[in-house]
């Protein structure tokens, strides 16, 4: 489970949900670790100040007591034995003494005061004394004055350092917990992005694991069944479209058969075959967008020969007028039949409704080069042509299956299917699709492939 949470971290730190969750996560533990410190000073001050007051008393009284009880003789090596054993040095007070002031933090102040109440107003306090380093403290036995020292870390607490050192330890662990609980949390809910992310590109994405919580198991489930359901449903309509259209060009070939035989006029003939020839042609358009195109079928195809093949074939029509500037060589994963399709829907559709305006013809400029984009290096084919374009904000309904703008590109006969194709075999071929108008007037429609290997 570690494993892939660091995966997951390393491949999506630009992930905005994972770095909402790790920002509140570490503004709450900051917030925790700060309120913690500030309710230990705020208890704890009170309790150390008194402890330090005294164990400062305790140490003059004992002191005070051992000298005062002993012999004269004796003094001399009770001091010895007080310095080596227990850190403590006694030394006449001098007014010549060189004194610095006490420690300056927030204890000391109320230790003293403490102390003072206890020994006398006049105890005084000092850092150094005479250039020695240490706790000094003043006390008197019958009038005489001495300084009496003790090691600062017999009384020293933790200091602002050792302070910021541990929250910085505690800090630094808690966000490393932050982290891993935000990707542990949001790891369901990225595979699941994933997931769909596959499926809006045409692929079936591995079934998402049923464990966890109980919550995250029923999410899973339902988006498995989901995907299963789908397949169902993608494999059902292929086959009752395949099975319709099938059934219909039967009696359209009867027809037909009919229609040769039958002793009509050349104009009624003509306009049966007409019509028969659109039906056989709209059916050919519910295969064409029923056929499922699977990735695994995807082998490294030239796109430069087969554009130049299709602008070829293009070119024959007397009423269409190509321009054509393909970059050689340029091969892309996917389907050869398939893209073929594509590009001839996409100048079939330009012949039909891209007229150039006072011309008889139809131009269609076709272009196909290396570029690089978001995405990385990659393949772009234009196909454009010169006529009246699409409404700006009807661009994206000419992608839409069944629809056809008859009002702005001219009345045609058809299914509405042929673009709506064209964006179902881009998807599937992992590509970009972009329509747009042409300066000066036309519609462009624009192909971002990937590179094959």
């Amino acid at each position: 489970m570690f494993d892939a949470v660091r995966t997951r971290l390393s491949g999506r730190m630009k992930s905005g949900l994972f770095w909402r969750t790790f920002l509140l996560l570490s503004f709450l533990t900051t917030l925790s670790i700060g309120s913690w410190i500030g309710m230990i000073n705020v208890f704890q001050k009170d309790k150390q100040a008194e402890q330090t007051a005294e164990l400062l008393v305790s140490v003059v009284t004992l002191t005070k007591a051992a000298l005062t009880h002993s012999s004269p003789d004796l003094r001399r090596e009770l001091l010895i034995e007080l310095v080596s054993n227990e850190g403590i040095r006694i030394l006449t007070l001098e007014p010549t003494d060189k004194v610095e002031p006490p420690p300056n933090n927030s204890l000391m102040p109320e230790i003293a005061a403490r102390v003072r109440e206890r020994l006398g107003r006049d105890t005084r306090f000092s850092r150094r004394v005479n250039d020695m380093p240490g706790f000094w403290m003043s006390f008197d036995i019958d009038g005489d004055k001495y300084w009496l020292m003790l090691e600062r870390e017999r009384i020293a607490g933790l200091t602002g350092v050792q302070w910021l050192g541990w929250a910085a330890l505690v800090g630094a662990l808690s966000l490393l917990g932050a982290a891993l609980i935000s990707g542990l949390v949001n790891l369901p809910l990225a595979r699941l992005t994933a997931a769909a992310r596959a499926i809006a590109q045409g692929k079936r994405p591995a079934p998402l694991p049923e464990k966890g919580s109980q919550e995250i198991i029923q999410a899973n489930r339902s988006f498995n069944q989901m995907v299963d359901d789908l397949q169902q449903l993608e494999q059902d309509r292929a086959v009752i479209l395949a099975g319709i259209s099938h059934d219909l060009r039967t009696p359209l070939a009867r027809m037909q058969l009919e229609v040769e035989m039958a002793n009509l006029s050349q104009e009624a003939r003509d306009g049966i075959q007409s019509d028969i020839g659109q039906m056989d042609a709209i059916i050919g358009q519910f295969l064409d967008f029923a056929r499922p195109t699977e990735a695994a079928t995807f082998v490294p195809v030239d796109l430069s020969e087969l554009l130049e093949d299709c602008a070829h074939n293009a070119a024959r029509h007397p009423d269409v007028r190509t321009v054509a500037a393909i970059e050689p060589g340029i091969h892309v994963p996917g389907n050869a039949t398939d893209l073929r399709r594509v590009f001839n829907n996409v100048i079939e559709n330009a012949r039909r409704y891209g007229k150039t305006p006072g011309l008889d013809v139809t131009e269609i400029d076709i272009a196909c080069h290396l570029r690089m984009t978001g995405h990385g290096r990659r393949a772009v084919v234009e196909i454009g042509d010169h006529g009246a374009g699409v409404p700006d904000d009807q661009i994206q309904l000419l992608l839409r299956p069944f629809t056809r703008l008859d009002t702005a590109r001219g009345q045609a006969n058809g299914a509405g299917l042929g673009l709506a194709i064209v964006e179902r075999v881009t998807t599937r071929h992992h590509a970009e699709l972009q329509v747009r108008n042409r300066d000066g007037g036309g519609l462009v429609l624009q192909f971002s492939f990937p590179l094959a290997a």
